[in-house]
C-alpha cells in the first residue's frame, strides 16, 4: 500500500513539473517571438505603427489563462471550493443511500 502511495506521488510530482515545463516554455517562446517582432516593426517603420502589440495582446490573453490554469490562479473555482464541493456532493451521496 505504502509503495502504491509513493508511486501515485510521484506521478502528481510528474505531472506537476510538465504542467510547470510547458507554461515556462510558453512563456519564454512569447518573450522571444515578440522581442523578434518588436525588432521587425521598428526596422520597417520605427514604430511609427506598433503592429507588434496585436500579437502581444493576442497571446498575451493565451499566456494569462495559461498561466491561471497552471498555477491554480481562479479564485472562483479554486482548490479549496473543489475540495469543498468533493465533501458535500459525497455527503449527498451517503444521505440518497440511507433512503434506498
Amino acid at each position: 500500500m505504502e509503495n502504491k502511495e509513493k508511486d501515485s506521488r510521484y506521478i502528481r510530482a510528474k505531472e506537476r513539473v510538465d504542467e510547470l515545463k510547458k507554461f515556462y516554455a510558453n512563456l519564454w517562446s512569447y518573450i522571444m517571438v515578440i522581442s523578434i517582432l518588436a525588432l521587425i516593426n521598428y526596422w520597417t517603420n520605427g514604430f511609427s505603427y506598433m503592429w507588434f502589440l496585436w500579437a502581444a495582446f493576442g497571446w498575451g490573453i493565451g499566456l494569462v489563462f495559461h498561466a491561471i490554469g497552471t498555477f491554480h490562479l481562479n479564485p472562483f473555482f479554486g482548490k479549496d471550493w473543489e475540495e469543498r464541493k468533493i465533501k458535500e456532493f459525497m455527503q449527498e451521496d451517503d444521505k440518497t443511500k440511507k433512503w434506498r
